[in-house]
């Protein structure tokens, strides 16, 4: 589940960057971007964090 978030993370990344050679427009662009954050957000906050959460420390008997 750990890597599941960090390749969604990264795919995020790739999404981001990838708006500069493929949208030419201002607003092309900032759609691009803004799904590329929610993508890196929805991995490292959805995927990331409930994997660390589900091993816990606190969660050890």
């Amino acid at each position: 589940m750990a890597w599941a978030g960090i390749l969604v993370a990264l795919l995020g990344f790739v999404v981001t960057l990838a708006s500069l050679g493929v949208a030419a427009t201002t607003g092309g662009r900032l759609a691009m971007v803004l799904a590329g954050i929610a993508l890196s957000l929805t991995g490292i906050i959805g995927l990331l964090n409930g994997a660390y959460v589900k091993n816990a420390i606190w969660r050890k008997p």
